[in-house]
């Protein structure tokens, strides 16, 4: 791997942009490879000793299906050891299977190899504490990046031991689901399609319905780093088609789609209509009020009105967070949220041992609703399509900062403004939020409207004002 020149002439061995707000991403073997994997390793385990205030640790390791995840998998787990620490190897597992062994087996973090969504060259690393605490940019993710720019490996004088565990997959079976009032025998015997992509939301989906009486049609269950069919990310509507298009052929009652590491799930209706998420979220909300009356329930400042809306009707206490699926965890355990849910397709429960996403209760959650309204999905939802969405829309902006405080400006007279996240700007009868990239010259907007031509109207009023 080549030098990179930071800042102020100090170089590193990598590429420091690698590390994102919520987890470590590039190109393999250009930006990251098994050296970096072995150094990692080893600054992870300073990181966490100083943090512990605590000689030995015990880390708990997993990895996706990409092509490059073995060899840096296994070069990871020999720089944990020879750094001093103990490490239990699950293998092949989601990203939520790995928050839920590091949390549940009171492990004092974890480690996933993987790249979720991103095209087959790249891969990366999601890194947990203990109880399954992010790490993230406010939380200990740009130390790590010095901490592998600084640290030189030297072998402990007492390596760590490996243990590799199995039958994880049983015990977050019957550990989440003890803890969330999930009764699978009340779900009906629904005929259900689901992509996974060719990746780990294979292992999760296969046992989620193992003892379901529902038919499966399964699209892509092989685990397959090259992904021959599409790209493992639901966000982009081309990859849902294949469910789409099954859904429709095979009169099947849903649609179920995993993003790469199994932490992000799209549902698609029994008319092949996507389900928006700040209506899944919605109803998962209110699943939870149900439970647990009064409790809080956390999602994100991009519009979705539709899940204040219910959050408010189940008599919640909703909390909005900044974008990002470490953030809202952080929001949520602050504020012992009970549930939440990102714009994204992420869905986080708490469980005695941690917060973090749970698929396995989400999906069986909405199985178990379904089953109790007698009527097909597309009639479930088709009320609580009230508000008209832009989607997420980009634009390359020199000043983000400066273009900001122009909108903020422009539109002052709002019934609402806050600057959370970007700037959110509410009036009656539409609202937007604009936010900038953490690593590129852009901005996001996401605005919503009470119908089509507004949401139009003001879409393209304040997209010309960003662009202008």
């Amino acid at each position: 791997m080549k030098a990179w020149l930071l800042k102020g002439g100090h170089s590193m061995a990598f590429n420091p942009a690698v590390f994102k707000a919520y987890d470590i991403r590039g190109r393999y073997p250009d930006d990251i490879d098994e050296d970096f994997a072995y150094k990692l390793g080893f600054a992870y385990a300073d990181l966490r000793q100083k943090e512990e205030n605590k000689d030995h640790l015990t880390v708990l390791v997993s990895r996706d299906m990409r092509l490059s995840s073995p060899s840096l998998h296994q070069s990871l787990i020999a720089g944990l050891i020879d750094s001093g620490v103990d490490v239990i190897d699950i293998g092949l597992a989601s990203t939520p299977t790995m928050y839920f062994a590091a949390a549940f087996y009171q492990c004092d973090g974890g480690i996933q190899v993987s790249a979720s969504h991103n095209p087959k060259d790249d891969n990366g690393f999601k890194i947990v504490r203990t109880r399954s605490v992010p790490v993230s940019e406010d939380t200990g993710m740009y130390q790590l990046r010095d901490l592998c720019a600084t640290i030189t490996p030297q072998k402990s004088a007492q390596p760590g031991k490996l243990t590799h565990k199995e039958g994880v997959l049983d015990d977050l079976y019957q550990s989440e689901l003890a803890e969330t009032n999930v009764d699978p025998s009340i779900i009906k015997p629904f005929k259900i399609v689901i992509d996974a992509g060719n990746s780990m939301g294979a292992l999760d989906t296969a046992k989620i319905f193992e003892k379901l009486p529902c038919t499966l049609i399964k699209l892509n269950f092989d685990l397959d780093g090259s992904f021959p069919a599409h790209q493992p990310d639901p966000l982009v509507d081309a990859n849902l088609q294949p469910t789409i298009d099954k859904v429709i052929a095979e009169h099947a009652d849903l649609g179920i789609v995993p993003d790469g590491d199994g932490d992000r799930y799209f549902f698609v209706d029994d008319q092949g209509q996507i389900i928006r998420q700040e209506i899944l979220r919605g109803i998962m909300a209110q699943i939870a009020l149900k439970e647990k009356p009064g409790s809080t329930v956390a999602y994100d400042i991009r519009p979705g009105k539709i899940t204040l809306d219910m959050i408010l009707e189940a008599k919640g206490k909703p909390l909005v967070t900044r974008v990002g699926h470490s953030l809202i965890k952080e929001s949520m355990i602050k504020n012992d949220a009970v549930f939440g849910g990102e714009s994204s397709g992420h869905y986080f429960y708490k469980f005695s041992y941690g917060t973090f996403e749970a698929p396995f209760v989400f999906v069986l959650k909405f199985l178990q609703y379904v089953s109790a309204q007698n009527k097909p999905v597309s009639e479930i939802i088709k009320p609580l399509k009230k508000y008209f969405h832009s989607g997420e829309i980009n634009s390359i902006v020199a000043d983000k900062v400066g273009k900001i405080a122009e909108l903020t400006a422009k539109y002052q007279d709002a019934k609402n403004i806050s600057t959370l996240d970007g700037v959110t700007i509410e009036y009656n009868n539409f609202w937007f939020n604009v936010r900038p990239s953490n690593t590129e010259n852009k901005l996001r907007l996401n605005l919503e409207a009470v119908d089509q031509p507004t949401m139009e109207a003001k879409r393209d009023e304040v997209l010309n004002l960003i662009r202008s």
